[in-house]
């Protein structure tokens, strides 16, 4: 990561457009690691709520996502991308779960099929 007062002395110098974006925590570390979510659902009725990440590494080290602010809407086979961030970063994932949340309490529940799913690490690509 780069200090806030230092990010522009890297970015200005590059001659080609580049895309920035910051994320960071309210406690010490105070970095994010950031994931790409792509999913394409399998239900049939328009669902609109927000997804919750675990993952969880060989060792059972878990760490939840931080919850976006924004509801997405899930169709059937239509992908949705989401940027979800965690507080620690896990080298091997063995194991991620989702959890489907309308936030109302009035209602019936609803769940979300999952027809297919990527997590890719935006901090680091290569996994």
């Amino acid at each position: 990561g780069y200090y806030a007062d230092r990010w522009k002395n890297l970015l200005i110098p590059m001659s080609s457009p580049v895309k920035t974006y910051f994320d960071t925590l309210d406690q010490d570390p105070f970095c994010m690691y950031n994931y790409l979510l792509d999913i394409t659902t399998w239900n049939k009725n328009i669902r609109r709520g927000f997804i919750k990440v675990k993952i969880t590494d060989y060792t059972g080290n878990t760490v939840e996502s931080e919850m976006d602010s924004e509801a997405s809407t899930f169709q059937q086979y239509k992908r949705v991308k989401i940027l979800t961030g965690f507080n620690q970063d896990l080298d091997k994932i063995s194991k991620i779960s989702l959890t489907f949340s309308t936030k109302t309490l009035i209602g019936p529940k609803h769940k979300l099929r999952i027809l297919q799913m990527k997590l890719k690490s935006l901090n680091n690509p290569e996994r």
